[in-house]
Formats: C-alpha cells, structure tokens, sequence
C-alpha cells in the first residue's frame, strides 16, 4: 500500500492497533462501553439538576444565582466523572481470553507440525 495508503487507512479506521497484540481489541471494547456509561451517567445527572432547579424556580425558591451555581456545580462533577474514564482495570475476562488466544495458537502449531 506505501504510506500514503497506510496513512489514508489510519485516517479512515474506528481502531488503530499499534502493535502486534489482537487482544488490544477488548481493551478497546471495555474502555468504550465504560465512556458510554459515563456519558448516560453526567447526561442524566445535568438533566436531573437542571429540573430540580427549574421547579424551584417556578416555584420562587430558587434565583437566578442558584441555577449557576447548580450548573458550574454539574459541570465540575460531570468533569471529575469522566476522568474515570482514564482508569480501566486489567479484568479476569481479558486475562481468560489471553489464555485462550495462547492455548488456541498452541493448539494450531501442533497441527501445522
């Protein structure tokens, strides 16, 4: 392909493997599915506040500065909940599959011999 096909293959893909480990591709995975959750999780969360603030306010216990407040409050939390994002464990699962993928390419070399 040369580079300018390698380049416009990495432009055009959802995963870049850097290195020759197809396990990689479950890390990806869980890492995707946790930012999913996380997005649900800080969606609902602004949602619920911003209601809470909005029925107080119709109701003329809230002002004008409470409701920023109750934002600028959502967005530092919403921001300190997606950091979780950055820490994925090495779970059972990935290490069950690595086992896996070894005993299987095992199994393939003794086939090929």
């Amino acid at each position: 392909m040369g580079a300018m096909g390698s380049d416009a293959a990495i432009e055009a893909a959802d995963i870049v493997l850097m290195d020759d480990d197809p396990l990689k591709i479950v890390k990806a995975i869980k890492i995707s599915k946790k930012c999913i959750r996380i997005v649900y999780q800080n969606i609902i969360f602004a949602l619920t506040i911003k209601a809470i603030c909005l029925i107080l306010g119709a109701i003329g216990i809230a002002n004008m500065w409470v409701a920023i407040f109750a934002d600028v409050g959502v967005m530092v939390i919403a921001v300190l909940n997606a950091i979780r994002a950055l820490y994925v464990k090495k779970s059972v699962e990935m290490e069950g599959a690595y086992f896996l993928f070894l005993e299987s390419l095992v199994s393939q070399s003794r086939i090929i011999q």
